[in-house]
């Protein structure tokens, strides 16, 4: 059945959960919030709603609803003018269907992949992440994400015990677990990121290796090798426990920090870690470390060697 796609822009006055509800109520099968330009927004915290300063709303009609009294009630419940309402007639499609066909199989260094579970992976040598874009956080197509997976690859951490601190869908943890690791743990501030990565551990029968956890406080040794890729403030208020939750000589890989981040970021663990950029790309950094041989509460700073 064909559909009527009908967009507007937001008034900053306006409260977004009240305008999807009346859109909703008037026989919307969906609302979306987009940018209407190219600013960003950084992961939000659970159950926060952070708009752009410029925010499109569109409404999914059924075609057969669409009449000029619907458009005007849309109208009055944006604020806005009829010719201020985008219309477009959408052709009937299997909506799941089409979306997966764009998201398809990528490579991160030389052997991991990370792919759908419908799609092929024509490489005898790969080593492949099965993955459906869902709504944790993680899929490999943000170049924070691209950068931990190409380290993983050229790092792999083979009989390694991992940490995958804010896991999201689990996508590190999987490609740690694909590439060797003995046991990954993984932690979220987000329940949905944790029902995600214990789905998607199951689905790459990966679940005696992935444990998955909502507290940091119970873990039965320190790591090997901790990842995490989050946002700069909350990597550089972590760092003393980061500190604590890995073994002498172990490893760290931090990401989701932008360029101009990245000497904040390395001044915060440079009291326990020997961090260095690892690399970078559209804007954003990863800094890979290793831990130093002193207590995670010393205050002092090791001299340099």
């Amino acid at each position: 059945m064909p559909h009527l796609s009908i967009s507007f822009p937001l008034d900053a006055r306006l409260d977004p959960d009240a305008v999807e509800e009346a859109l909703l109520a008037d026989g919307a099968i969906s609302v979306t919030l987009t940018d209407s330009r190219d600013d960003p927004v950084l992961e939000p915290a659970p159950g926060e709603v952070r708009l752009w300063p410029a925010t499109c709303v569109t409404g999914l009609f059924q075609a057969e609803a669409g009449s000029p009294e619907l458009l005007m009630r849309i109208a009055a419940i944006a604020g806005v003018s009829l010719s201020e309402l985008r219309v477009t007639a959408i052709a009937d499609r299997h909506w799941e269907r089409e979306w997966l066909k764009d998201f398809v199989p990528l490579r991160f260094g030389a052997r991991l992949w990370v792919a759908p579970h419908h799609a092929t992976v024509d490489d005898p040598g790969a080593i492949v992440v099965r993955l459906d874009p869902g709504l944790a956080f993680g899929t490999g197509t943000h170049p924070s994400t691209a950068l931990c997976l190409r380290w993983l690859d050229a790092h792999p951490p083979a009989g390694l015990r991992v940490i995958d601190y804010g896991c999201g869908s689990g996508i590190l943890a999987l490609a740690a677990a694909r590439l060797g690791a003995r046991r990954v743990d993984c932690f979220d501030i987000d329940p949905q990121a944790l029902i995600a990565t214990a789905g998607n551990a199951a689905a790459n029968a990966l679940s005696e290796r992935i444990i998955v956890r909502d507290s940091d406080t119970q873990l039965p040794e320190r790591a090997d090798l901790l990842l995490a890729n989050i946002l700069a403030a909350p990597l550089c208020g972590l760092a003393i426990r980061f500190a604590a939750l890995v073994r002498t000589g172990g490893g760290i890989l931090l990401a989701g920090l932008l360029d101009a981040q990245r000497e904040e970021v390395t001044r915060a663990y440079a009291p326990w870690f020997d961090v260095r950029c690892t690399d970078s790309s559209e804007g954003w950094s990863a800094l890979s470390g290793v831990r130093l041989e002193v207590s995670p509460c010393s205050p002092s700073v090791p001299s340099a060697h």
